[in-house]
């Protein structure tokens, strides 16, 4: 066997969880602008890493992570504290290079898809300094 087939489960895994977090973020960006929020960007990427999704409404601005799981009790605990300081650095530098966003503050959101598409939406999930 060689190594390239050694790899190919893992590389699939990859592809698969891709594929999975693309939609999950389709299933949240439609759930966003169902809800009124006007969808600026879809995996915006930073110096600091990637935001899965920048919305606003009336000003507020929301940076919001998506996290795809087989149920919602198992995506609610997929978020840590390195994932929320590496949002929270990637939310700095998406505020710095757009800074006309966000009149009425910012917050930063989870929200989580379980696999039968289920979506839910934890609002002001954590803050700076968490």
């Amino acid at each position: 066997m060689s190594d390239r087939d050694e790899h190919a489960p893992r590389l699939l895994r990859g592809r698969r969880a891709e594929a999975s977090g693309r939609d999950a973020e389709g299933i949240a960006a439609a759930a966003l602008l169902g809800e009124g929020w006007a969808v600026l960007a879809r995996r915006a990427r930073t110096p600091a890493g990637e935001i899965d999704i920048v919305a606003e409404r009336d000003g507020l601005l929301a940076f919001v992570e998506v996290k795809a799981r087989p149920s919602l009790a198992e995506a609610a605990f997929a978020l840590g504290a390195r994932q929320r300081a590496r949002l929270m650095a990637a939310a700095e530098c998406w505020l710095g290079a757009n800074p006309s966003h966000g009149a009425a503050g910012m917050r930063f959101d989870v929200v989580i898809v379980a696999a039968d598409g289920t979506a839910r939406r934890i609002a002001d999930a954590f803050r700076l300094g968490d």
